[in-house]
């Protein structure tokens, strides 16, 4: 049986440098479209994000995390791979954001073209390095049950779920390492992401006004692919004025996303197009038991990026 496919694109945290260099090497289609939108982030005044991206210097194991860089390296990595996969024939059914990675979901179901959607980002990013109170997330190995810890409660909120043993948390910058002290006694395993804001959280709601007037539509958007949203956890046909700031708001609800979708429509073909094949590790602990749903990644940083995208068309 031919499955139907879903197209995942993941947000802040997956990112790193030197994200889809194979790609930028080697494939002429995915360099040309990354130079398109690089000149298009710097004509709105942004830094150029490839000089950043693919800089000598710089190696996978720094960290990269200041907004108005990574915030289009998403999109931008995103954006070229995902149109690579569909000149090489793989067509997706649904499109699946997760946080910024809904921009990209919107603009490949033609709620918007990559244009807008790259310039909406690019004004979020300046909107929350500006105004957003500095903070970071957490990823934390364990069952989100967890986050109802009186510690964690007093000083965090619970950002994502993505399956039963792993959620993020998102808090002030202050409260990051008390948080980090709490589950090492605790003995749970735990990574900061490469992230300098709390999304996800209440301390975003000071800069909706800001962020609503960045980046969201003055109507609805009509999409021609079903939007698997993570913040609704529904299946959308178009997105509402206020779409684009829920996503940053309101918690990652990943697993609950999949088991709607694996109740609804699977078995599907999930291709994770984001840069680090993060949402493809998820889906592998979400997805139900004996579910028949295929998942591959594409980029990640481990460098076997060719071989991944190989995989797709083989298997």
């Amino acid at each position: 049986m031919s499955l139907r496919t879903v197209f995942a694109f993941s947000g802040q945290g997956s990112q790193y440098y030197r994200m889809g260099e194979a790609l930028w090497q080697r494939n002429a289609r995915f360099r040309e479209r990354m130079m398109r939108m690089d000149s298009l982030v710097q004509d709105l005044g942004g830094p150029s994000v490839l000089a950043a991206l693919y800089a000598p210097e710089r190696t996978k194991a720094e960290v990269f995390d200041r907004l108005a860089l990574t915030h289009p390296a998403i999109f931008m990595v995103e954006w070229a791979t995902a149109q690579l996969l569909i000149e090489r024939g793989a067509e997706p059914d649904l499109v699946l954001g997760a946080s910024l990675g809904t921009f990209t979901a919107a603009a490949l179901a033609g709620c918007m073209d990559w244009e807008t959607a790259l310039t909406n980002i690019v004004r979020q990013a300046a909107v929350v390095e500006a105004h957003a109170t500095p903070g970071g997330m957490i990823a934390v190995l364990a069952e989100p049950r967890l986050a109802r810890d009186d510690e964690l409660l007093r000083r965090s909120e619970l950002a994502a779920r993505h399956f039963d043993r792993h959620f993020v948390l998102a808090a002030k910058r202050d409260e990051l390492a008390l948080i980090e002290d709490h589950l090492a006694a605790l003995e749970v395993t735990h990574q900061r992401l490469p992230v300098r804001y709390p999304f996800h959280s209440r301390w975003m709601d000071d800069i909706r006004p800001a962020l609503r007037a960045a980046t969201d539509a003055p109507t609805t958007l009509r999409a021609q692919l079903p939007v698997a949203c993570c913040a609704a956890v529904e299946v959308l046909k178009e997105l509402a004025p206020e779409h684009f700031w829920s996503v940053a708001r309101r918690p990652i609800e990943f697993a609950a996303l999949v088991a709607r979708l694996e109740a609804e429509g699977g078995p599907w073909r999930y291709i994770d197009v984001g840069p680090a094949g993060t949402l493809a590790t998820f889906l592998r602990y979400a997805l139900p038991p004996g579910s028949r749903s295929e998942v591959f990644p594409t980029l990640t940083p481990l460098g076997s990026d060719l071989r991944n995208l190989d995989a797709i068309f083989f298997s």
